[in-house]
């Protein structure tokens, strides 16, 4: 299994951080590598994702359709994808009230045949980049929601 973790503080409550997580339709236009999504904000819901592979050629994107598969209202998020044997996925975040903010933890897990060719180095490289970028993108439509 590789994994993926990063931190953020997010400067706003875990009910304004949710409502920004669980609006998909609005990804497009915040969300560096989820940058297409619809579908339901329920447990068990699917949702029709595009994002950034960070693995694959500038530009290089997947389209989806994942099943949340944790959905704990300002606590918990994470959706799950698969490939059969080739790729199965699961990205998530976990919101902790911390003094008037959130702390972010957000990561993916990954396991298959793709994600076995998935270098430490290259994951630090090539994916935690992108991830990071997605905790700054998410705090600043945050603070732009009040």
């Amino acid at each position: 299994m590789k994994t993926i973790r990063t931190l953020a503080l997010i400067p706003a409550p875990p009910a304004r951080v949710w409502a920004v997580l669980t609006d998909f339709e609005a990804y497009a236009e915040w969300n560096p590598l989820n940058i297409k999504a619809s579908g339901e904000a329920r447990a068990g819901g699917k949702i029709r994702t595009t994002f950034v592979n960070p693995a694959g050629k500038p530009g290089a994107t997947v389209t989806q359709t994942v099943t949340l598969t944790t959905f704990e209202p300002e606590r918990a998020l994470a959706w799950s994808g698969r490939v059969p044997l080739l790729f199965h996925g699961t990205h998530h975040f976990t919101l902790t009230p911390e003094g008037e903010g959130t702390r972010l933890l957000h990561g993916e897990d990954m396991g298959g045949l793709i994600a076995m060719t998935f270098s430490d180095a290259m994951l630090t490289d090539k994916f935690v980049p992108w991830y990071d970028a997605v905790n700054r993108a998410l705090a600043a439509r945050v603070k732009g929601a009040r």
